[in-house]
């Protein structure tokens, strides 16, 4: 039967194999994402620092390559998906998980108002009867026509039409060749000499005082918005994800660094009073390609950097709603929200949630490109922060488990090691292999990885440290990208009330809306399980087994809480695999979030056990054969509570006392050790 099961599970991962993102893929994604920042962040910068634009996105770079390594790290540990939500959740708790949903929300709603918005003024480069200075019913025919574009957007995501890895990289080899025709068609109309001559003209504008440089620094991060993708594409990574997360950001640091800072030095620098209009800055380089390389390839610009904004502003949507899906889950938003519509399946709720809001942030500002970009920085900044202090914490409790364990005689280092099996909700979460493999704990650490998750689905577990992420140097630069991250978003939550109102306004919001979805749970007997951290010793002197379409779970429950000296409760609950899902961009693929009755069931016992005060932690596992087995020799539990009609799944399990207990629930059998 395990042999049946373990071909069933290899014929469903072949079969969503080729669907997986290969390096190139994982690029294409990103940088249609942050390649398109470059045709509207020029022109907003020059309106905050003028003709320092360029030095400061030459500044920020430093601290993007940072935060790559950061997010290449997020990639293997959390496999599940779901970015800052998840990292947030696993280093500290489910509450700053839902605010880094919050940021992110954020993100994506400015992401597609000022994509799409600068797709239609660019495209006004060749149809002028679609810029600004046309008016409709008080409001400019290019806002107009960009609230219908969003709309169009959100009617082709309610018909189905989804993210394409594929359609990205078209869209990326575009972009990228679009912004190299222009460098070249530029250097060869200037000299060396001539081009070196205007990093002098940066500084002569504006005095570069302390608060100056704050500024511009904070304000420069809008020309990297987009990173925080990658941490979104775990679950549709090909294997080993570390491998492909290390290449695709190093072409995307590579592509990034190549076109970003040189394209906005020349723009802002070379075209400074287009630089100075409102609206020829949003098409300025359109206009930088035109001026050098004539009309042709100011068409050529203006039609791609159309298209290509309109379709990152797809893909904000689509990442938005997929975001209010998995806080659905999460049981943050209303259960309404995961509604699917019987016609063509898909969540409409959250797609016009994803679609309204940055149609109404569009009309708050009136189209006003400048005062989006300014409201920019608090969701963005917010998600990279978060992000940030979540991987910090989760590199130094490993350091210090590491530490812990090299203290330890090896005899005592296994038995320490049993104690670290993480209570998670995920398939495979914590770095110790079991200690029937006859490996000593230290190698255990390294290998990354518990014997129960070696007969997991591998596109489900995350993956081994590798040495740079396990080195000092690159801990106290994890520390230093922080601080550095945190210093832009403090200076503009002061240097941007706008941002700080709109971003502040939107997470307060949501958090309420959380908290009144989480104290309503809790008054019909339920508290939400989402996760419960990282790598903390938790000694399981209990372990309680809930199935799957088990009647006895509720006594299951009552009987592990109602334990003798109240001692600590880990609740194993066991799901069915589903062997028909394929893998979605944007998507969190936490198995027991997309288990409705694994949520009502663990949230009962989290209700119930912090009733009775007993310490607790959640551990989902797929039911098939020898699961309970591995769960039970990570944590040798005194005391294995499971309900009768399982007793056939537990034959390794070689108890000194077996015991019934009759409860109101039904029969429910004690393992003792």
């Amino acid at each position: 039967m395990a042999q049946r099961t373990a071909t069933s599970t290899k014929s469903g991962q072949e079969q969503h194999e080729e669907q997986r993102l290969g390096p190139l893929l994982c690029w294409a994604v990103v940088f249609a994402d942050i390649g398109t920042s470059i045709y509207y962040v020029p022109g907003i910068l020059y309106g905050t620092v003028g003709k320092l634009a360029g030095f400061f996105v030459l500044l920020t770079m430093t601290v993007f390559i940072l935060l790559t390594f950061k997010y290449v790290e997020v990639t293997y540990r959390f496999p599940q998906g779901g970015g800052v939500v998840t990292v947030a959740t696993r280093a500290l708790n489910h509450w700053f998980g839902a605010l880094g949903g919050m940021f992110i929300l954020v993100d994506y709603f400015l992401t597609a108002a000022i994509s799409c918005l600068s797709g239609i003024l660019y495209l006004s480069v060749v149809l002028p009867a679609l810029g600004p200075q046309t008016a409709f019913l008080g409001l400019s025919i290019t806002l107009w026509i960009t609230i219908v574009a969003l709309v169009l957007l959100g009617i082709l995501n309610w018909v189905g039409v989804s993210e394409s890895a594929k359609v990205s990289l078209v869209g990326a080899v575009i972009a990228f060749f679009s912004d190299i025709a222009i460098l070249v068609t530029v250097f060869t109309h200037i000299s060396f000499p001539e081009f070196l001559a205007l990093f002098p003209q940066m500084f002569s504008g504006k005095a570069l005082t302390p608060v100056a440089l704050l500024v511009g620094f904070a304000g420069s991060f809008l020309a990297f918005s987009g990173l925080e993708s990658i941490s979104q594409l775990s679950p549709v990574m090909k294997l080993p994800r570390r491998g492909v997360g290390k290449i695709a950001l190093f072409l995307v640091i590579l592509t990034v660094g190549l076109t970003s800072p040189l394209l906005t030095v020349l723009s802002t620098l070379l075209l400074p009073k287009a630089a100075a209009d409102p609206v020829l800055s949003s098409q300025i380089i359109s206009l930088l390609g035109g001026h050098w390389g004539g009309v042709f390839l100011q068409t050529e610009v203006a039609i791609s950097a159309s298209a290509l904004l309109v379709f990152a502003s797809n893909t904000a949507i689509i990442g938005s709603y997929h975001v209010f899906l998995a806080l659905s889950r999460m049981e943050f938003f209303p259960q309404f929200i995961l509604k699917r519509n019987k016609l063509r399946g898909t969540p409409h709720y959250s797609i016009a949630l994803s679609t309204i809001v940055p149609i109404l942030v569009l009309l708050a500002v009136r189209g006003n490109i400048n005062i989006l970009g300014d409201m920019y920085a608090f969701g963005l900044l917010g998600a990279f922060s978060l992000t940030c202090l979540g991987m910090d914490i989760v590199r130094y409790r490993q350091r210090k488990y590491r530490r812990l364990l090299a203290s330890r005689p090896a005899s005592h280092a296994n038995s320490y090691a049993r104690q670290q099996l993480s209570s998670t909700s995920g398939p495979a979460q914590k770095g110790v292999q079991d200690t029937a493999d006859e490996h000593d704990a230290e190698k255990a650490l390294e290998a990354g990885e518990t014997a129960e998750e070696k007969q997991a689905n591998p596109a489900e577990r995350p993956e081994p440290e590798g040495r740079w992420t396990r080195s000092t140097i690159n801990f106290w630069l994890g520390i230093l990208t922080t601080f550095l991250v945190l210093i832009a978003w403090s200076t503009n939550l002061i240097a941007k009330p706008l941002a700080t109102a709109f971003g502040g306004s939107v997470a307060l919001l949501g958090m309420a809306v959380a908290f009144t979805n989480y104290s309503l749970h809790k008054r019909k007997g339920r508290i939400p399980v989402v996760v419960t951290g990282v790598e903390k010793n938790f000694p399981g002197a209990v372990l309680a087994v809930l199935s799957a379409g088990s009647r006895y779970n509720e006594a299951v429950i009552q009987s592990a809480i109602t334990n003798p000296g109240k001692k600590p409760v880990v609740f194993l609950y066991l799901g069915q695999r589903d062997s028909t899902r394929k893998p979605e961009l944007f998507r969190m693929i936490e198995p027991h979030l997309n288990d409705e009755q694994a949520r009502k069931d663990l949230g009962r016992a989290n209700y119930l056990a912090e009733e009775a005060s007993i310490e607790c932690r959640f551990i989902y596992r797929h039911r098939e054969p020898g699961a309970i087995a591995r769960v039970w020799q990570e944590l040798h539990p005194q005391d294995t509570v499971i309900a009768e009609e399982q007793m056939s799944e537990v034959q390794e399990i070689h108890p000194r006392h077996t015991n019934g207990e009759s409860t109101p629930g039904g029969q429910v059998m004690h393992l003792t050790m």
